[in-house]
């Protein structure tokens, strides 16, 4: 009894991993589909080989690595990191970073547009409450070397909240 349950542990063992391992291969015929989810004739036969190569003791990096080399790193879901990939792999942290400069930059424009706000003020064309409020921290001298005054916040957080 105890060796047929060894058989049926080792077959589950073997069914999962093969399981996991065909999740991360794509078929060859289909493209779009793993060879777990296919039913092509090639995507049974590569369930079939990694069956057989697990029994024969092949760790999974050995059986992607067979994979590979027989049919190409495009059949892999996950490709490798190289100098040919680093772009693939790196492109949504330079659009990121791209991104975010991009809008440091613009919070850096619209803080240094004061001199825009003074030609709109002499022209005579109205200030937004917020550009007023720009306008003033801009233009008021720096307060004297020491610390502000609890007075100085309150005015300021006071004048904030009543929208002046």
């Amino acid at each position: 009894m105890g060796s047929k349950d060894d058989a049926v542990k080792e077959t589950l063992i073997v069914d999962a991993r093969a399981r996991n391992i065909s999740h991360n291969v794509r078929c060859t015929e289909c493209g779009s589909q793993s060879i777990e989810d296919s039913q092509a004739d090639i995507a049974i036969l590569l369930r079939k080989l990694i069956r057989d190569e697990i029994r024969s003791g092949k760790s999974d990096k050995e059986i992607f690595k067979k994979l590979e080399e027989d049919f190409g790193e495009t059949v892999l879901y996950t490709p490798k990191f190289d100098m040919q990939t680093a772009a693939l792999w790196l492109s949504p942290v330079i659009v990121a970073g791209a991104a975010v400069g991009i809008w440091a930059y613009q919070k850096h424009k619209q803080k240094t547009n004061v001199h825009i706000m003074a030609l709109n003020l002499v022209r005579g064309v109205p200030l937004t409450p917020r550009e007023k409020e720009t306008m003033l921290d801009v233009l008021t001298p720096p307060a004297s070397q020491g610390f502000k005054s609890q007075e100085d916040k309150t005015s300021f957080w006071w004048r904030r909240l009543r929208g002046q």
